[in-house]
């Protein structure tokens, strides 16, 4: 296995003790041996490193809608891994184990980018994703992946905040295939107290994925009652997606549970969610769904068009299925996405796995 240290190259070197790091928008000014917000980027050697190349907080194979992506291969498994750390400090983070973990010990597999792409091929995963903390503090290890995978016919997905900076932006989302952003808020005093970061920067990679590149993109909202669920603030939401990147990206209400540093605010109600999807409608959204409740209806996408049930989601299971060459079978509607003549069959299984320690790759089911 190779060195966990890597080279990077988003900082500049600020006087003789400081350098700072130019990756995302907190800037971090960093002495010798300090690490960033993140945890794994450090100032070594007057140069910034990062900490955890190569190694990761585990692997498991999902489905692509549990990311969530809805119009992106659906039915179709993605081999998923994070590592630790994150750039932000969401007090009502639902994976705070693995996000605000400062301890490396939990990075318990080790794989380079070849062997995590074999891994995939070997699984007949259509993708990759990266997700479980933020994908853009291991900018290199996460881009590095996702060249082995094109290399081998695997997608590469991103799960992100989009907390990232002009220039490692643009060469990140080079390489991604699809995204599933964080729009937390729409409101600079929510991202301010409960995120420690800033409404802005993320507008600007919705704005940047959207309209400069290639890569599919959907939006998920967590709805926190009491935060950000007001109807206000979710027209006003949903008013801008509309206004700057079209009516056509899926947008993704989910529920909140108590966690991490919130653990007294109550769990986000099914009628909130529910609520949330018909503002968005009403504002113009086409395609707009309600996550971690059950709810086929919120699930399911459903043509503009005509109003005919294209694909119908019971959770992560698919069932009825109208779409023929990404149109609507019955008014022949283009339907956004990438989508297949037939959806895959992996369901809502969860597969656990552990990476070979040979160059072999080993399916441990």
């Amino acid at each position: 296995m190779a060195s966990n240290i890597h080279k990077t190259k988003y900082w500049h070197k600020l006087d003789e003790d400081r350098v700072q790091c130019d990756l995302c928008p907190r800037f971090c000014k960093l002495r010798e041996g300090q690490r960033g917000l993140c945890f794994v980027r450090e100032n070594q050697g007057g140069e910034i490193v990062l900490t955890t190349w190569g190694r990761s907080s585990g692997f498991c194979v999902d489905p692509v809608e549990k990311k969530p992506l809805n119009h992106f291969l659906p039915g179709t498994p993605v081999l998923s891994f994070g590592t630790a750390g994150c750039n932000l400090a969401c007090k009502f983070c639902q994976n705070w184990d693995i996000s605000k973990s400062k301890e490396i010990d939990i990075l318990a597999s080790e794989a380079t980018p070849t062997m995590i792409a074999d891994v995939a091929k070997m699984n007949d995963c259509r993708s990759v994703a990266f997700t479980y903390n933020d994908p853009v503090i291991f900018h290199e290890y996460a881009i590095e992946t996702a060249q082995a995978c094109r290399e081998q016919g695997i997608n590469s997905v991103a799960v992100t905040a989009g907390y990232i900076c002009e220039k490692p932006r643009e060469e990140f989302f080079r390489y991604m295939d699809a995204a599933n952003i964080d729009l937390k808020a729409f409101d600079e005093d929510f991202y301010w107290k409960l995120t420690g970061a800033h409404l802005q920067p993320v507008l600007d990679t919705l704005q940047y994925v959207k309209n400069e590149t290639d890569t599919w993109m959907e939006i998920t909202t967590l709805l926190i009652p009491g935060e950000n669920d007001s109807e206000k603030e979710i027209t006003q939401m949903c008013e801008w997606i509309v206004e700057k990147l079209g009516s056509d990206v899926p947008l993704h209400f989910s529920a909140f549970h108590p966690d991490w540093k919130m653990k007294t605010i109550p769990p986000t109600p099914a009628a909130t969610l529910e609520f949330a999807r018909a503002i968005a409608i009403k504002a113009g959204l086409n395609y707009v769904y309600t996550g971690n409740i059950h709810d086929t209806e919120g699930g399911s996408t459903w043509c503009p068009g005509c109003g005919q049930l294209l694909i119908e989601r019971d959770w992560y299971e698919l069932g009825s299925w109208h779409l023929k060459n990404g149109h609507c079978d019955r008014c022949g509607k283009l339907i956004p996405g990438v989508f297949e003549d037939k959806p895959g069959d992996w369901g809502a299984k969860r597969m656990p796995i552990r990476m070979p320690t040979s160059t072999i790759p080993v399916n441990i089911q």
